[in-house]
């Protein structure tokens, strides 16, 4: 099983999972992150460090949210590994628990 980064995540872009993350599962594109399900070893770590819970383990994921563990697969070996806490968007409290951020995922 893997842990998943979701919708939650578009434009927030906190990273205070990837400071727990053992093995740098964690990868960063323009405005969102994903986790390398072939890295993810299921430790558990990371969802509750997440300040918007965009993070779920694969069976947890909500019915609407499915879509997502194709997403973290397909861009994971696209962007480069991210292990350090930066600083998010300026912007990123006006975009928490906005609905319907996919079509803002900047690939």
């Amino acid at each position: 099983m893997t842990y998943v980064v979701t919708e939650n995540c578009i434009k927030c872009k906190y990273t205070d999972c990837v400071d727990v993350c053992p093995v740098d599962c964690f990868h960063e594109g323009p405005n969102f992150l994903v986790i390398d399900p072939e890295e993810c070893i299921d430790c558990q770590l990371c969802e509750p460090e997440c300040p918007v819970n965009a993070i779920y383990a694969e069976d947890d994921l909500p019915p609407d949210q499915r879509n997502f563990l194709a997403i973290n697969a397909e861009l994971a070996p696209q962007w480069p590994v991210i292990n350090e806490i930066k600083s998010p968007p300026a912007d990123a409290k006006d975009w928490e628990n906005v609905e319907g951020k996919l079509k803002y995922l900047e690939k």
